[in-house]
């Protein structure tokens, strides 16, 4: 599965812009807890905070193929950023897809060159696999809704300026959940202290809490009781994303380790000569170079048309290959790769949210079950 030239052309400006201006800033950033906000103004310069806004509202609007390229190559620099893109598409694709003319006009343009920053909050404390049992209310009150409730793990929710919201109209009613626009500086909006994560320590992900926020009915995005199907809709990008991203965090972890084997001498040679280190190698590349085939293999079918089945088994797998490439590069650095100053310690922590954001891989298999057995 070849690239365009074009394709090929962003690969490779992508890429030398997660070289030299995002994977120096990584520990730092880890290490602080801290976004890298220049990093992000850079992705801005590239177009990149516009990937999925089309063109007539300055967007780059990329086809899924290179959008997949794109988040792969962010998330080679650092996951935490190409997290952070990648939810900020999620809400633009959103305004996009689902937006009235006077929203798209409102939101698009800026959200393209990378202010507001986007945020998609769907999660809850006690709904997260399961959606539907969401709690939070949009109640009705003539030409506006007034929100109650409270959303959880929300990636850019202290950056953002605008929330994507999944909220029921009728709390007791699973079929009401119904899709808003939140502005960030809405009265009643508080967002939580930043959680204290495993990895990907430089997003921000906190919690929401809705207390009697008021909002126009103007800032409804979908139908009333469409919001669900929505969501599910917009996932399916979504996954693809994250299994673009494990790629790239999968092919990082190589590239260390690979290098790393090469200059690290042991028994009066490198590492490299050694048969177990070969074959871990071996597989590290085999097992990446079929997660990015089955990556670019859903984004095509995405293109298409619907790609429930293929999004699912790319995450799928290739969240489980960023998870057995950055062990593998961790045990071929030894010592080294387990102190915090080295670059594979901080991708395995980081690789591990893949198997369990947009989705666990739990939920990826019972809807690739589903799908194989013809079931709605």
């Amino acid at each position: 599965m070849e690239l365009t030239e074009e394709q090929a052309a962003v690969r490779d400006v992508v890429r030398e812009f997660a070289d030299e201006e995002i994977r120096p800033t990584a520990l730092e950033a880890d290490e602080t807890q801290a976004f890298p906000e220049d990093v992000w103004d850079g992705l801005a310069d590239l177009d990149l905070t516009g990937l999925t806004v089309p063109e007539q509202y300055g967007g780059y609007d990329a086809d899924p193929v290179t959008a997949a390229v794109v988040n792969e190559e962010v998330a080679y620099g650092m996951l935490a950023v190409a997290t952070a893109l990648s939810v900020h598409s999620l809400a633009t694709s959103c305004i996009a897809e689902f937006g009235s003319d006077a929203q798209r006009e409102r939101w698009l343009p800026e959200m393209a060159e990378g202010r507001p920053v986007g945020a998609f909050a769907l999660s809850e404390p006690h709904a997260g696999s399961n959606p539907a049992e969401m709690s939070t209310e949009a109640r009705r009150e003539g030409d506006e809704y007034v929100i109650d409730g409270e959303k959880q793990w929300i990636t850019n929710g202290e950056r953002a300026g605008v929330y994507v919201l999944f909220a029921k109209t009728d709390r007791d009613d699973p079929s009401s959940v119904t899709q808003f626009l939140v502005p960030g500086d809405v009265d009643g909006l508080t967002v939580g202290e930043k959680e204290d994560k495993l990895g990907l320590r430089a997003s921000d992900t906190t919690s929401l809490t809705f207390d009697g926020a008021r909002i126009p009915a103007a800032n409804r995005l979908t139908e009333e009781g469409k919001g669900l199907s929505a969501a599910f809709h917009i996932l399916t990008g979504g996954r693809i994303a994250i299994a673009a991203q494990s790629v790239g965090l999968a092919q990082c972890a190589l590239d260390e380790a690979t290098a790393y084997s090469g200059d690290r001498e042991q028994f009066g040679g490198p590492i490299a000569d050694i048969q177990t280190i070969r074959h871990k190698l071996a597989e590290m590349a085999t097992r990446t170079r079929a997660a990015r085939l089955l990556t670019r293999d859903a984004a095509r079918k995405r293109a298409a048309g619907s790609a429930a089945l293929e999004a699912s088994m790319a995450k799928y797998f290739a969240s489980e290959t960023a998870m057995f490439a950055t062990n593998e590069a961790v045990q071929i650095h030894g010592g080294y790769g387990y102190v915090t100053e080295g670059e594979v310690e901080r991708l395995y922590r980081d690789a591990k949210i893949t198997e369990i954001y947009e989705g666990t891989t739990e939920i990826q298999k019972t809807v690739i079950a589903r799908e194989l057995l013809g079931e709605r």
